[in-house]
C-alpha cells in the first residue's frame, strides 16, 4: 500500500484526552489520512497506523530494533500487503546538537536524510522550558523546523512545529513532486520522528 494523492499541507494533531501518544493527521481539507498510536509501556518503540480514529483497520507499523533510542532504526511495516517497507535510522551522537535522521528504502539502500533547520531554537526550547510559568508556553514561539532531502540536497518535504500549547501540532508540506512509494517512506517516517521529537522538548 502507498501514500497517495494527499493534500498537503497534512496536520498532525496530538489528542489531550489519552494517555498514550495519539495523533490525527489530516490534510488541507481536514480530511482523515491516518491516525496514529503509540503502544503504551513498551521497551522498544512500537507504533500502529490505522486508516482513521476508528481503528478499524490496521495499515502501517513502525518497531524499534532496540529498547533505547541512541542510533536506533525504526523498521515500518506494510500491514495490508505483509512487506517491508524501509526503515528509519537516528543518528544519535548528531542528534544531542541537531536531529539528524536517515531514510532507507525496502532494499535498505539510503534515499534521504533529514536534518533539523536551526539547533538553537531547540536549545533555546530547553533552556526557556524550566523557567517557572514562561516555561509552560514555549510551544507558541520557540517552533523547530526539519527538512528532507536527497544524497544530491534537493529539498523535498519540511515538517514545522506549529505554534500550540505543549507541542500538540506539527504540519508537513511537500515542496517538489515526488515518487508514490518515497512519499510513503518519507510521510511514515515523520510520524515517527514526530513522536521523538516531541518527546524531547
Amino acid at each position: 500500500m502507498v501514500l497517495k494523492n494527499l493534500n498537503y499541507p497534512l496536520d498532525f494533531k496530538f489528542k489531550i484526552t489519552t494517555l498514550s501518544s495519539d495523533f490525527n493527521i489530516t490534510d488541507k481539507n481536514g480530511n482523515y489520512v491516518a491516525y496514529v498510536r503509540q503502544k503504551m509501556f513498551k521497551l522498544k518503540e512500537d507504533v500502529l497506523v490505522f486508516n482513521d480514529e476508528s481503528k478499524s483497520q490496521e495499515l502501517f507499523r513502525i518497531k524499534a530494533d532496540r529498547w533505547l533510542d541512541f542510533n536506533a532504526s525504526y523498521s515500518i511495516s506494510d500491514l495490508l500487503n505483509n512487506k517491508n517497507y524501509g526503515r528509519l535510522a537516528r543518528k544519535g551522537m548528531r542528534s544531542f546538537w541537531k536531529s539528524h535522521y536517515e531514510l532507507f528504502d525496502e532494499n535498505d539502500q539510503l534515499k534521504f536524510s533529514v536534518s533539523e533547520d536551526n539547533a538553537w531554537v531547540k536549545i533555546m526550547d530547553g533552556l526557556v522550558s524550566e523557567i517557572p510559568i514562561i516555561g509552560m508556553f514555549t510551544g507558541y514561539f520557540l517552533n523547530p523546523s526539519y527538512t528532507v532531502k536527497d544524497a544530491g540536497g534537493t529539498a523535498y518535504f519540511r515538517l514545522q512545529k506549529m505554534p500550540s500549547f505543549i507541542g500538540r501540532r506539527f504540519q508537513l508540506d511537500r515542496l517538489k513532486d515526488i515518487d508514490d512509494q518515497d512519499e510513503s517512506l518519507v510521510v511514515l517516517s515523520f510520524l515517527m520522528m514526530v513522536l521523538l521529537e516531541r518527546s524531547r522538548g
